[in-house]
């Protein structure tokens, strides 16, 4: 049973939820409805929704912190969290004031939701998006195939972008419609109870006002400000991961004797350790400075989230596998922290924007300064 005074405090509410069962959850592959629905009731999924629409209003400071403290429990619960917060988002930066008052308190108050981008043929390249969002009298015709929609399988609600004309649009589609058809993604990777799955929408029918504003803009400018949120909250999710890594190998460094001494006295663990410390430190502070950015609507927003996201999952790919190699056997078990966070974090280095395609981005952001 939940604790009560856990229910004002949101990273009390996380540790209460989660306690020490994220192991069992990864190797079930799925999480409890009843901690989901815990989640999404109490704002935690989504926790900058403004608190006159029922949400935490938290900063991006404030929002990453508790997404790092989930995240170091539970990888796919702060999956969830990132999916959810870029619905919000979505709604919140291209919804009109009308949307805002439907949608919002739903979102802050129990109602799950994905973001679905993806597809087959268009992975990174979203300009090569197929799905259509066509118009038919007072109503929107939804048609394509998403794939790895983290959250779909707990979702009541996709977020769905697709073409519309010669740009993009956005759309709200209920998993309950006639017409969508979610698939979990068999045995994935990483974040294992996330909720990955296939979206099929097989000519889905909806009221036009579930297509957001900006509809028929390019692809790209109703994306980047989404990717922006989901970026900065998976590099928060990295730091996290790191931070449960070096719970876990300091903590078994100081306690496991080899060689008469404990671990952390040999100095070729000691320098793991290091390594691992450096790594969470640098994570923290860039994600610190690119959710100073949002809360300060700098122009340098999009570019310190990309470099916050591009090193923490770096970052935490790396640091994993010293954690794992500090822990040895003991962490090589599945369910195990340690290695719960060495599949969890190359998955962090592939979605939300590849490792590649977060350099190449800021290759151009190195031209652009010093050039």
């Amino acid at each position: 049973m939940t604790d009560p005074a856990a229910m004002t405090d949101p990273a009390a509410l996380a540790a209460d939820l989660v306690g020490d069962r994220a192991g069992g959850w990864d190797l079930a592959g799925r999480l409890p409805d009843d901690v989901v629905r815990a989640f999404a009731a109490a704002g935690v999924l989504c926790p900058q929704v403004p608190a006159r629409f029922g949400g935490l209003g938290l900063s991006s400071v404030d929002t990453g912190e508790l997404t790092a403290h989930v995240g170091a429990l539970c990888s796919s619960t702060r999956s969830l969290m990132t999916s959810q917060g870029m619905v919000a988002w979505a709604v919140s930066r291209l919804g009109s004031p009308e949307q805002h008052a439907e949608h919002l308190p739903r979102l802050a108050g129990g109602t799950t939701a994905a973001v679905a981008f993806s597809e087959a043929g268009a992975g990174s390249d979203l300009s090569g998006m197929a799905a259509r969002i066509e118009v038919d009298g007072d109503k929107v015709v939804v048609s394509g195939a998403k794939v790895w929609v983290t959250g779909a399988a707990y979702a009541d609600v996709v977020l769905v972008f697709g073409r519309y004309g010669d740009g993009a649009a956005a759309v709200l589609v209920p998993t309950s419609a006639a017409g969508v058809t979610v698939t979990r993604v068999p045995d994935p990777l990483g974040c294992r109870a996330a909720g990955h799955a296939d979206v099929l929408l097989d000519e889905v029918r909806l009221p036009a006002d579930h297509v957001l504003g900006g509809a028929g803009l390019p692809v790209e400018w109703l994306v980047t400000p989404v990717l922006t949120y989901g970026r900065l909250s998976v590099a928060w999710g990295c730091v996290g991961i790191l931070r449960a890594c070096l719970a876990a190998t300091a903590t078994h460094s100081r306690t496991r004797r080899q060689g008469g001494r404990p671990l952390a006295e040999h100095q070729l663990v000691a320098e793991h350790l290091a390594e691992l410390h450096v790594a969470e430190q640098a994570a923290t502070r860039l994600c610190e400075h690119a959710s100073r950015c949002w809360d300060e609507s700098t122009p340098e927003l999009v570019s310190a989230a990309v470099l916050a996201k591009h090193h923490g999952a770096v970052a935490a790919a790396r640091g994993a596998s010293r954690a794992v190699q500090v822990m040895a056997s003991a962490g090589a078990r599945d369910g195990h922290p340690v290695a719960r966070a060495h599949r969890d974090a190359k998955l962090m280095e592939l979605i939300e924007g590849s490792n590649e395609i977060s350099t190449l981005l800021l290759a151009e952001r190195a031209l652009a300064v010093w050039a």
